[in-house]
């Protein structure tokens, strides 16, 4: 690796803000000092986005990552050519936006493979578009997971003291709590620790929620919390992590917001995404919009390194130039510094 790691980011959903915010995260300098970025998508689709927003950035499609330029003001973009411009529709759900979206991604887990890229950020992209174009995946982490052989992962969320990783995600309410179980909580308190040393984190304390009210209250309100839970937290003191659990969630995650806990673990998708967007999402009721959407998705337990924005494709405002590009940013900072942690352990 260079002393500026190459970071592959991926086009979203061509019919989202995806490419909006690809194209506005790197007119920003400071992400040149930091790294190489190369965008991964169809380039008629960012040079479109540039016309139609008036950004000031030019293009330069490339074949090959050794024919980037990585300077400021030139977007690198290695370029698919799989998006019908005649077809595209802003915010509009279709296999053809779907099916662009996920060769992006794969292509860019395939450069990371290949040691083409050092690190991959991906933008957000339509569950139902890529399984309308017949790729039937819950999401980006199970993409990753399949396309390099993983069998032990889990979505790490980012932002400012709180760090929240989940036993499930893409699943049934009623299945996540199926899911709840001694190893696999193990497998993620081992996975979160190890993302917070990669993160350079020195609290490396973890919370681990309980699963029902007041975490069963002792069996009144469920089991699962003294028959699952309390049994992984008893385990993995025994291996030498510094746990708490199982903390009923509703303290748990004021604890981690004041830094209380370097990390802590959610059992279930929304239990983990609720508090997290509560601390990166700032809504303006006023203009009826988003005045900062931030937080970083990592998945950890990769062969290679994956973070990603944590918001979706916000198709209601796609094409209209009001998206923020404040979680790509810091998508491509986390994935730099991933990068460089990897490479001095």
């Amino acid at each position: 690796m260079s002393e500026k790691p190459i970071i592959g980011i991926t086009m979203g959903d061509p019919a989202s803000i995806g490419p909006e915010i690809a194209i506005k995260a790197l007119l920003n300098e400071s992400i040149y000092s930091i790294c190489q970025p190369v965008l991964i998508g169809d380039a008629g689709v960012f040079q479109d986005i540039i016309e139609r927003l008036s950004l000031n950035a030019k293009l330069n499609p490339v074949s090959s990552v050794k024919d980037a330029k990585f300077e400021v003001g030139t977007v690198d973009v290695y370029d698919l050519k799989n998006v019908n411009l005649s077809e595209l529709k802003f915010g509009e759900i279709s296999a053809m936006a779907g099916a662009a979206s996920f060769d992006a991604v794969k292509r860019v887990i395939e450069l990371a493979l290949e040691g083409q890229v050092d690190a991959t950020v991906t933008g957000p992209i339509n569950k139902k578009s890529i399984n309308e174009a017949g790729h039937h995946f819950a999401g980006h982490t199970e993409i990753y997971a399949h396309y390099t052989n993983t069998k032990k992962y889990a979505m790490l969320l980012v932002e400012e003291n709180m760090k929240v990783i989940h036993v499930s995600t893409h699943v049934s309410l009623r299945q996540a709590c199926d899911l709840v179980k001694k190893e696999r909580i193990l497998e993620v308190v081992e996975l979160l620790h190890n993302g917070l040393i990669s993160l350079g984190e020195p609290n490396l304390k973890i919370g681990i929620a309980g699963l029902n009210p007041h975490a069963g209250d002792s069996g009144l309100f469920g089991t699962e919390d003294d028959e699952e839970i309390l049994p992984a937290v008893e385990e993995a003191k025994r291996r030498g992590y510094d746990v708490e659990g199982p903390v009923p969630a509703d303290t748990m995650f004021s604890k981690a917001a004041t830094g209380y806990f370097g990390g802590v673990v959610a059992m279930y998708h929304d239990q983990g995404h609720i508090p997290f967007k509560l601390t990166g999402f700032k809504w303006n009721a006023e203009k009826q919009q988003m005045d900062s959407v931030k937080g970083v998705n990592i998945t950890m337990g990769l062969p290679i390194i994956r973070t990603s924005v944590d918001h979706g494709t916000a198709f209601e405002i796609a094409g209209k130039g009001v998206a923020s590009p404040d979680a790509m940013i810091l998508a491509i900072e986390s994935a730099v510094q991933l990068a460089k942690n990897r490479k001095t352990s």
